[in-house]
């Protein structure tokens, strides 16, 4: 590796970090916030779709460093609208694949197991056991065996859908990404 390749990969790690230093913050202050003033019902509605945004982003980095690029050479030949943004996305997988699953994927990790110990005392105080009982450690126990065995089992799924089915995914998410750039003018993905 030379010099200006790792003083980019630098440069890429340092700004990854702060986007998730910022992105851990926001989610972290919204979730807290949401589930605060919810019934636990909700809070645990809110939790696993929590987990399921990470599972789904987990998918979306591994589709990223499995797809090939020659099947979106041939659609964008025939100017077929997303396949630009899937060329990018492929030529870029790895910080694709970064923020996707580092980024993404692990706060949503982190955020669920805050989110879960919030409903967990929820829960708890709505059946009038307060925190350290035995009904709150149960509780406890339960809720975040549940969220890692959803998660992991989850990731595992993603990870066979984005290995075997990369180039559909990859191609879903472009076409999400050509409807952003084009209807409201934001660049998502690098030039290059």
């Amino acid at each position: 590796m030379n010099k200006k390749e790792l003083q980019k990969s630098m440069k890429f790690s340092l700004s990854i970090a702060v986007i998730t230093f910022v992105l851990a913050a926001i989610f972290s202050v919204v979730s807290s916030s949401i589930l605060s003033g919810v019934m636990s019902i909700v809070g645990l509605v809110i939790v696993f779709i929590i987990v399921f945004i990470g599972v789904v982003f987990d998918m979306l980095g591994i589709a990223a460093t499995a797809a090939d690029e020659v099947p979106f050479h041939a659609m964008a030949a025939e100017k077929v609208t997303g396949s630009k943004q899937a060329i990018k996305i492929v030529r870029n997988a790895d910080r694709f694949a970064s923020f996707c699953n580092d980024v993404i994927g692990d706060i949503s990790g982190i955020i669920s197991g805050t989110a879960s110990a919030i409903v967990v005392l929820q829960i708890a105080n709505g059946f009038g056991y307060g925190e350290g009982t035995t009904f709150h450690l149960v509780i406890n126990v339960v809720l975040t065996s549940l969220v890692a065995a959803l998660t992991v089992g989850g990731k595992a799924l993603g990870k066979f859908l984005g290995i075997n089915s990369s180039t559909n995914i990859i191609f879903f998410v472009a076409k999400i990404i050509a409807f952003l750039e084009e209807k409201f003018k934001i660049r998502v993905l690098p030039n290059k």
